[in-house]
């Protein structure tokens, strides 16, 4: 048994060795017919050793790492083969980092192990040629005794498009249609009522309704564009303090606004520097409105941005805390506390600052100081900012 590391946060790190795999291996690399049935089988199949190794992949996972040698992932971990960036926070890899506890596949691969099998929902994100990618996957494992060792078979389903088609389907026929509805309702009302006092109150509500449904559709079709690559950047001299100070305006009147209040602070500091306007604008909006939805009536959410080690740094503050497991899960695209098919707002964050705009997203969340989601750019300035600014 190699025992490269001990420490885990999660499940048991220890792993089997080089004669132990190959011996395990070997009992699925005969010609017979079990092993002919695996390969028939079409969708990706693993099967993994009681260390949650690989000992055998079937010809569909071969052909989806684009091999023919039947070696390829041996004593490898699932999520190390997949390239999972939590796989790469231990010593001990996948299954023993803190953010594996939310894992659906390890959770299903140790019921697996446990005699149990499992079905579950597996967030994956990868490094792919320098990029973020976003997998949402349905793992499937069953326990199987197999000449008197444990293995687990191992199946994995690719759902992403599901996960895609029902977050995109909650936010186009939930949110907008909720939007569209009071459009609609504030016209009637207008209409019976041509003379009413409030009539100009009503009209500012259908102005201010009518312009989140845009924004709304605006905002998916960024980020259909970002995932396929296909987003054009425009970057031009941008004034930090004017584009909080856009986004906190922009969202005084959203329906999550209401009985709480917004206030921009400020250091003094006139920072320039280069970005897109309107993907910056994007991320500083998802920021606002995801404080505001956190707060209760009564409570502040604060804005500001500052310069921090030649970046410039844009931060949003509310006073809530974000539970521990749900911290784990924040930027993982379908994942979301507001139920099922919402996980896009803060995944979108993330893939639009470090992949289209250079820069950096974090956050800091305790009981005593609160929620801070933090996007820091480069404060690059081969230019001089626009005259008159």
């Amino acid at each position: 048994m190699e025992m490269h590391s001990l420490t885990t946060c999660h499940a048991p790190p220890e792993r089997a060795d080089g004669e132990e795999l190959r011996v395990q291996a070997g009992l699925f690399a005969r010609n017979d017919l079990s092993r002919e049935l695996l390969d028939a089988v079409p969708t990706l199949l693993a099967i993994l050793n009681a260390q949650r190794q690989i000992v055998f992949s079937n010809r569909a996972l071969l052909n989806f790492l684009a091999t023919t040698d039947e070696s390829t992932g041996r004593g490898l971990r699932p999520g190390e083969l997949f390239g999972c960036t939590n796989a790469r926070l231990m010593p001990a890899g996948c299954g023993t980092a803190e953010a594996c506890r939310t894992c659906g596949a390890v959770n299903a691969i140790l019921n697996g192990l446990a005699g149990r099998g499992d079905s579950q929902e597996y967030r994956l994100t990868r490094q792919d040629q320098g990029h973020h990618q976003a997998l949402d996957l349905r793992i499937h494992t069953t326990p199987l005794r197999h000449q008197n060792q444990q293995f687990v078979v191992f199946t994995i389903e690719d759902i992403s498009h599901q996960k895609r088609r029902s977050a995109l389907e909650r936010i186009f026929f939930h949110d907008i249609l909720n939007l569209a509805g009071s459009v609609q309702g504030f016209c009637q009302l207008l209409a019976d009522q041509p003379g009413d006092p409030d009539a100009p109150e009503m009209l500012r509500l259908i102005d201010s309704a009518s312009s989140q449904v845009v924004e709304e559709i605006k905002a998916q079709r960024t980020l259909l564009a970002a995932e396929n690559r296909e987003l054009q950047v425009n970057f031009e001299p941008l004034n930090a303090r004017a584009m909080i100070v856009q986004a906190m305006e922009t969202y005084r009147r959203h329906p999550s606004a209401q009985g709480k209040q917004i206030l921009t602070e400020s250091n003094g500091q006139d920072l320039w520097f280069q970005s897109d306007p309107t993907l910056l604008g994007r991320v500083l909006g998802n920021m606002v409105k995801n404080a505001l939805e956190a707060c209760r009536e009564g409570e502040t959410v604060r804005a500001g941005c500052r310069l921090a080690n030649d970046y410039v740094q844009f931060w949003v503050h509310n006073p809530a805390a974000i539970p521990r497991d749900i911290q784990l899960q924040l930027f993982q695209r379908s994942f979301s506390t507001k139920g099922p098919g919402r996980g896009l707002g803060t995944y979108s964050m993330r893939l639009l600052t470090e992949e289209y705009l250079d820069g950096t997203i974090s956050f800091t969340s305790t009981p005593e100081e609160g929620t801070t989601f933090q996007a820091a750019f480069p404060l690059n300035l081969p230019f001089a900012p626009p005259r008159g600014a």
